[in-house]
């Protein structure tokens, strides 16, 4: 009962947000520009913010040596997982567009603020391994899902120039200068913490107005009659978590590994698809499809995938 309860509540919280921003927007009480606005603010302010705070407080030369095996299995898992992710959206849409955002979605689930919750509620005991073991995937996320994913125009072949004057934007800097600050152990003064601290909280609340507001002025009925955005959630809820339950049951990894991978993927699918080329006028309807639909059916498939993994592995 403990996961579906702490499940349902995180789906409560998410969508009440969701039909907030959908409810404000149908009924002509947000500006045309808030979807912009909102999204700038994401990009410029919260998801850095927020990847700021996550390297200082996780990426330190302790928390890294006490759990080196599990950063290196997640390291390595997603290398092997980028390349499956690429071919699964290819053949779920020829449209290099949306292609991108099916790789970004296949590849990164909602690790972060859903399995952060998630996984501090059921497993407090391994919370601090699981953000160890997310580390690789944030390094990932921003080193190539949203500059080559998320930012880049579809279609066009970026020059290795065009590729690193797409690091240079605030979510990049700011991991740099998280994990500077973190392996230096410095100490910053407590009003730049509390500041990042702050707007990083603001990050998961306005993508969820944002998803909202784009879902407002979406065709629901293209977005729920879309086969392929089904297919791209199965693959992230159920086939990815089953194989990956089926592969550590050979391998025998740590009872505290197995839980980190298994949660890491068992999440729907992130956010970032929504925010970030919203910044840059994309269309997000496929992506805002994607967060409503994954999202609301992992009430039901994470405690299932938890309830497999509990019978398999005995924890």
């Amino acid at each position: 009962m403990s996961i579906f309860s702490t499940t349902l509540n995180q789906m409560a919280f998410l969508f009440s947000l969701i039909l907030l921003g959908f409810f404000l927007t149908k009924n002509g009480l947000l500006p045309k520009t808030a979807a912009g606005i909102l999204s700038k603010l994401e990009n410029y302010i919260f998801i850095p913010a927020l990847v700021l705070k996550t390297f200082i407080e996780n990426f330190t030369i302790e928390k890294i040596g006490a759990a080196g095996s599990i950063f290196l299995t997640s390291f390595v898992m997603i290398l092997i997982i980028m390349p499956i992710a690429i071919l699964a959206s290819r053949a779920c849409s020829k449209d290099k567009y949306i292609q991108n955002i099916y790789t970004y979605g296949l590849a990164f689930s909602n690790f972060g603020f859903m399995g952060n919750a998630v996984v501090s509620s059921l497993f407090p005991d391994i919370f601090f391994e699981y953000l160890i073991f997310t580390l690789p995937l944030w390094i990932f996320i921003y080193l190539w899902g949203v500059p080559v994913l998320l930012r880049s125009e579809a279609g066009q072949k970026q020059s290795l120039k065009d590729r690193l004057r797409a690091f240079v934007n605030p979510m990049f800097l700011c991991m740099l200068i998280g994990i500077t600050v973190g392996l230096s152990n410095l100490t910053l003064p407590v009003w730049v913490t509390s500041a990042a601290a702050s707007c990083a909280d603001c990050m998961s609340p306005v993508a969820m107005l944002l998803t909202g507001i784009t879902v407002a002025s979406a065709d629901l009925k293209k977005i729920f009659t879309n086969i392929s955005i089904y297919a791209v959630t199965v693959i992230r809820l159920i086939l990815s978590p089953l194989v990956t339950i089926l592969l550590l049951y050979f391998l025998k990894p740590s009872d505290t590994l197995t839980i980190c991978a298994i949660s890491s993927v068992a999440m729907p699918l992130g956010l970032n698809t929504i925010v970030i080329p919203s910044a840059y006028g994309k269309d997000t309807t496929v992506a805002a499809g994607m967060a409503i639909i994954s999202h609301l059916l992992s009430c039901f498939t994470i405690p299932v995938i938890f309830t497999i993994m509990t019978l398999v592995f005995g924890l």
